[in-house]
């Protein structure tokens, strides 16, 4: 694991982060349009991992450039430069569910194995895809994390006083004219002790009036 080197891709090569890239890298970079396929010698690559790119291949900037077509130059280059047992994981975000379609089928297209993980599939704005390639047939793609982890991390946030909760003591507001009757009971003996004039206390004593019409 200490012997192993990493080369990065930018598609866009008028990126003003690039400088910052090159000097933050250890690796090798580079400007290369992955839709024209990927310049490596074959079985180069022991893994893939690609952040938020995939899906611009289902785009065209001009007439000549074809969704489909790069998408399969692409997986097809893809398939060559990663080692048998390779693994690649692809984190993209499809503007349609047609995309995401087109996206898995041009993959398997080509011979990979695999499939579409989504985390936090009714979030609007957790949700992330991930496509996961493999030469392995008997490959089954892991389940995406649901909700109800999302939940449990928001709660876990709040409780350790992240964004929900900055430590300060909650406070424990009374309802507007919630007097409860022993309230009411216990001011009217401090009023008769004072020597003022209280009302007998009744079995309606403290009981809530009707609302008028």
């Amino acid at each position: 694991a200490m012997n192993h080197s990493d080369d990065g891709g930018d598609m866009n090569s008028d990126d003003d982060d690039s400088d910052d890239m090159e000097k933050a890298s250890t690796g090798d970079l580079m400007h290369h349009d992955m839709g024209t396929g990927l310049p490596f010698r074959p079985a180069t690559f022991d893994a893939c991992i690609s952040i938020s790119a995939l899906q611009w291949l289902c785009y065209s900037n001009k007439t000549s450039q074809i969704p489909k077509k790069r998408l399969i130059r692409f997986f097809s280059s893809l398939y060559q430069v990663l080692r048998r047992g390779g693994r690649a994981v692809l984190q993209f975000y499809p503007e349609t569910a047609e995309q995401a379609v087109l996206i898995s089928e041009c993959a398997a297209k080509v011979g990979f194995a695999g499939g579409v993980v989504v985390d936090y599939p009714n979030s609007a704005k957790a949700k992330k895809h991930y496509l996961v390639l493999t030469f392995d047939r008997g490959y089954s793609a892991p389940q995406g994390l649901t909700d109800t982890a999302l939940h449990r991390n928001q709660v876990r946030v709040g409780e350790n006083g992240g964004r929900r909760g900055n430590n300060k003591p909650r406070v424990v507001r009374k309802k507007k004219n919630g007097k409860s009757k022993e309230w009411i009971l216990n001011k009217k003996e401090s009023q008769r002790k004072k020597g003022r004039d209280v009302r007998p206390d009744t079995r309606f004593t403290g009981r809530k009036r009707k609302d008028k019409f």
